[in-house]
């Protein structure tokens, strides 16, 4: 049985898990925040979240995690069988990680912490989420979903770093991220539904 690692706070360890349920895979939670200790790094060599471990061996990093589940369980496909395709829904992914979620990231020490984030900083990822929206609006194709007809790993990066972000924006910065971006706006509204991700949802709050 695959093990997971981290704590359900995380939007990356929610985002495995619900590709766990997704799957169909038997899985079980454990309980770990980050650490720096040399038991944890043996898990996840930065000491993030989230990490699993199958038959003794362990592997970090979401994306990484979803390209394994993927083999490990074909159906039902996270990934369009045409490779084109398949590649699009990976572009998005990480536009989204890298352009929205990690820049959102920067105002997290004044959200959780109360450690005060400088106007400079605030300024500056103001002036990126800017232009990381305007990219991964690009991208869009909400028909229905994300990246096309079916359900795929983009949606559940949507779902999981929009929740993350437009908090941030929000909270820390006054920004209402979503505000010229209905589309989007509209298949959060819709993901927040999908069974896997309501279920996260759910045994998060409990």
């Amino acid at each position: 049985m695959i093990k997971l690692y981290g704590l359900k706070m995380s939007n990356y360890y929610s985002l495995t898990k619900a590709l766990l349920i997704e799957k169909g895979l038997e899985f079980e939670e454990v309980k770990s925040p980050p650490s720096q200790k040399d038991d944890y790094l043996q898990r996840s060599p930065m000491g993030k979240m989230p990490s699993i471990e199958v038959d003794g061996q362990f592997m970090s990093e979401s994306m990484a995690i979803a390209a394994y589940l993927e083999r490990l369980q074909p159906e039902p496909a996270m990934l369009p069988s045409d490779p084109f395709a398949a590649g699009k829904v990976l572009e998005l992914s990480n536009h989204l990680k890298l352009d929205i979620e990690l820049v959102a990231r920067r105002c997290l020490p004044e959200l959780l912490f109360n450690k005060p984030v400088s106007d400079e900083t605030k300024s500056q990822v103001k002036a990126d989420l800017a232009k990381g929206m305007v990219a991964v609006e690009r991208l869009f194709v909400c028909k229905p979903y994300a990246a096309g007809s079916e359900f795929t790993l983009a949606d559940l990066y949507t779902h999981y770093t929009f929740g993350l972000a437009t908090m941030l924006a929000k909270n820390v910065l006054g920004m209402d991220l979503l505000a010229d971006h209905p589309r989007i706006s509209d298949l959060l509204e819709r993901l927040a539904k999908h069974p896997s991700i309501a279920r996260v949802t759910a045994e998060t709050a409990s």
